[in-house]
């Protein structure tokens, strides 16, 4: 499997990203993407071949792997990656829409165009929110699907055509559960990033409104205190007018 179009689409995310987003597109890349394509999939490569039963029953081996290993750990990890880094694009695509729109009404629109803000900011938001349930589902997907985070040596089976009771034994079972809780590892650490980078940004926009509308009050507040001066001078003018029409009666 090529990953050239993955690392293009993280490499463009990259400069609109924040801290922790850059500490994740980091983490992606050397500790899962890397790991992955180095070593994870040529562990899990001929695994099918690996897997022997004490049992000459034509089909036997290949039922039984089937219902211990519905779906290759290998597969499963290339699946994740790819629905965690898609989320990824929107924010891409959205910078593109803003600059699209100021080529068309040919003026600049947005002090910054990749600034995490209005509408952006909901995107960036989301596709976090995204990864991060993507992640967890697929947590409990490989505990669901293989009864926890250890692969066993051996593992008894009675599914037909087996004739009885057959014991099955993995190939290198050591080496696997290593990999796995690594994988772990590195998808609970994205997780924690996730929701880091989601606090980060939602105190962040609440700083934002906070001095926007104080901002605001700030200006109403003087625009009162000069309509109040003015009707204060106004005030004072038709009393002095008054005064002085008075007085010439007086004279007169």
């Amino acid at each position: 499997m090529s990953w050239n179009l993955l690392r293009d689409v993280l490499s463009g995310v990259n400069q609109y990203s924040t801290i922790v987003g850059r500490i994740w597109l980091s983490v992606m890349f050397i500790f899962r993407v890397l790991i992955y394509v180095v070593a994870a999939e040529r562990v899990w490569n001929d695994e099918q071949k690996e897997f022997t039963c004490n049992s000459r029953q034509t089909g036997c081996e290949n039922v039984c792997f089937d219902y211990f290993f519905p779906v290759s750990h290998a597969r499963l990890w290339a699946l994740q990656l790819i629905l965690v880094s898609t989320p990824s694009l929107l924010v891409v695509l959205h910078v593109g829409y803003r600059e699209h729109r100021e080529k068309k009404y040919k003026k600049k629109l947005y002090e910054d165009k990749g600034s995490i803000d209005g509408g952006l900011w909901w995107t960036y938001f989301f596709s976090l929110l995204f990864k991060t349930g993507v992640e967890i589902s697929f947590l409990f997907i490989i505990v669901w699907m293989y009864n926890g985070l250890t692969i066993p040596r051996l593992v008894k089976c009675e599914v037909k055509p087996c004739p009885n009771v057959v014991d099955c034994f993995v190939g290198r079972p050591t080496e696997k559960t290593i990999f796995l809780y690594f994988m772990i590892a590195s998808s609970i650490l994205c997780i924690m990033l996730n929701i880091c980078e989601m606090s980060y940004l939602i105190i962040k926009h609440c700083r934002a409104q906070c001095a926007e509308r104080s901002v605001r009050k700030a200006r109403s507040s003087k625009c009162g205190c000069d309509s109040l001066q003015r009707d204060q001078a106004r005030l004072k003018a038709l009393q002095n007018g008054t005064l002085r029409s008075t007085m010439s009666v007086q004279t007169m």
